[in-house]
């Protein structure tokens, strides 16, 4: 089971608590792992919104975030507001990249302003080494919204999101990273090129043309 660790729900340093599990525990940062976990109550006034916001965001997560999700509602350290916390992490070695998702909200239902931002960490390090950080700042009016309507609205504002990177992509594609690949050469096929100084200038490279 994924849990979060953060601001929103330390209860001290080191320790930690989760909604979802009703649980608290001790987190090591440097070995990643949890201990001495025991049972802990949520005492909010909030807490039945959160519960709610909580079980619809699961589904969320799990549908939208396959592979290593991780998700969290929390009371803020004053009560007064509600924080939704969502990270996704994708790791692929073997094709030379990785990505991260995070998304992190905060609900005030007295003013009914959901606020927050949508982080994106994307590397590639295939024969080189490009990285996209990107940061969305969301703000979105949902007075007196139910914790399925949160979670909706959440949904549409990442989804939007993810369509608008995705354009991007494409014009990066089709527009400055074309202008830095090494284009193939009249063969078709890539050059060698530790090997370039064995070629025979005019025979191996490009061919020659008549005599002179």
């Amino acid at each position: 089971m994924q849990v979060i660790v953060s601001e929103f729900n330390e209860i001290e340093p080191g320790r930690y608590f989760d909604v979802e599990s009703a649980s608290q525990f001790s987190f090591d940062h440097s070995s990643q792992k949890a201990s001495n976990v025991q049972s802990c109550a949520l005492e909010s006034k909030n807490a039945d919104l959160i519960k709610s916001i909580l079980k619809s965001l699961s589904a969320h997560v799990t549908e939208h975030f396959p592979s290593l999700p991780a998700s969290g509602v929390f009371p803020t350290s004053d009560d007064s507001a509600i924080a939704i916390i969502i990270v996704g992490n994708k790791y692929s070695a073997a094709n030379y990249w990785n990505g991260r998702w995070r998304s992190s909200y905060i609900y005030d239902p007295s003013s009914g302003v959901l606020s927050g931002s949508i982080k994106v960490d994307v590397h590639y390090y295939e024969d080189g080494n490009v990285r996209l950080l990107t940061n969305r700042p969301v703000n979105v009016s949902l007075p007196s919204a139910s914790g399925p309507e949160l979670v909706k609205a959440i949904a549409a504002e990442e989804k939007k999101y993810q369509e608008d990177l995705n354009r991007a992509f494409g014009h990066l594609s089709e527009g400055a990273f074309k202008s830095l690949r090494r284009q193939l050469p009249i063969t078709r096929q890539k050059i060698e090129w530790d090997k370039i100084g064995s070629y025979r200038l005019g025979q191996d490279i490009g061919g020659t043309r008549g005599g002179r």
